[in-house]
This record gives C-alpha cells, structure tokens and sequence, in this order.
C-alpha cells in the first residue's frame, strides 16, 4: 500500500506561506513541512511507501507562471493522481480571529464516501490522543480535496491564532504525538 502525506503549502522565497503565528512568528509553511516530514518517516517505519509534493521549502510553482497560486495547485493535482497512491492526507496549520479557537480537525470531500471514511479515521484517533481536538469531521470545499482521484482529507492541526497551541505546534514532543495519532488513523482506516 501506498501512503501519501502531502504537504501543500506555496512555501518558497517569501511567498505565500500561509498563516502566521502571533507570538513567535513562525509561518504554517514551515510547520506543514516538518510534520509531513515526520509523517513520512513514521509511516515509512510501519511499511507503507510515501509520496510528498515537497520536501524542501520551495514551491511547486513554474517561475514563468503568470498564475503561480494556480501552477502551484496544478503541480499539487498532478502529483496526486500520478502517484499511484491508495490515499492523499493534505496538512495544514489554522487561524481564527478569535484566539480561544483551538484543536485540531478534519476535513473530507462532499460526496467522497471513502474520503469520509479516511477523515473519520483519522480525526477518531487524534480526538482520542488530544482532548481539544474536534469529535466530528466536516466537508471543506478545498482544491486538493475536490480534484483527488483518491480517499483524500484535509488535516488542520491546530492554531497558530491560539498562543498556547502556536507554542505547542512547534514542539518535537508534540509534532512526534501528533503524527503517530495520524498514523494510526491510516492504519486503522486500511484495516476496515
């Protein structure tokens, strides 16, 4: 089997990095990187072959693109369905306007039946390793959930708004705990 962990983030020199922590700075770019990095090395350890769009901090973009948001989605897209994966798992750090919004969540495609298997999955796992972590899963209308050709959900890990969860998002103990709760969501959603 193949496990896909996928880090979609533009990321590259200064562009587009996502949200920003408030306290320390930190870009979710950067984090998106390193749990997918870590995500790979757990499930690689369990068996299972991993595909990421990136593994460094540059983006997937075509510097001549008059759109590079769009080419870097594209790339995402077609990195996604050519690689033969049995799953897709896009992470991701949230923001919030008000900074109490904390937890983490999953999302899955509308009308992806297996989508909502894999997201269940994995949010009953992470529910039961963090107390602040959502019970439920939701449909997002999100790219690279909508044009997977396979199960495909969107994991927001927590909130760089919240201070306490920015800090906590950048912990090695945490990111370590973090990814091996996902990895036994994909486990678990293989064995059904």
């Amino acid at each position: 089997m193949t496990a896909y962990a996928y880090c979609p983030i533009i990321a590259s020199r200064g562009r587009d990095g996502g949200t920003v922590g408030k306290e320390t700075g930190i870009t979710e770019s950067q984090l998106n990187l390193q749990y997918a990095l870590e995500l790979k090395s757990l499930c690689e350890q369990f068996g299972f072959d991993v595909v990421l769009t990136r593994s460094t901090m540059d983006g997937l973009y075509d510097e001549s693109a008059p759109n590079k948001k769009k080419s870097e989605m594209e790339k995402r897209k077609n990195i996604i369905n050519n690689s033969g994966a049995d799953i897709m798992i896009s992470l991701h750090m949230n923001a919030f306007p008000l900074p109490s919004s904390d937890g983490a969540q999953v999302f899955y495609a509308k009308g992806s039946g297996l989508g909502f298997e894999l997201a269940k999955s994995i949010q009953t796992s992470l529910s039961q390793s963090f107390e602040n972590a959502r019970g439920y899963v939701s449909v997002g209308d999100y790219f690279v959930l909508n044009y997977s050709e396979i199960p495909a959900c969107l994991v927001e890990c927590g909130f760089l708004s919240n201070p306490e969860e920015e800090r906590l998002l950048q912990t090695e103990e945490y990111r370590q705990s973090f990814c091996y709760s996902l990895l036994y969501g994909i486990i678990n959603f293989f064995q059904m």
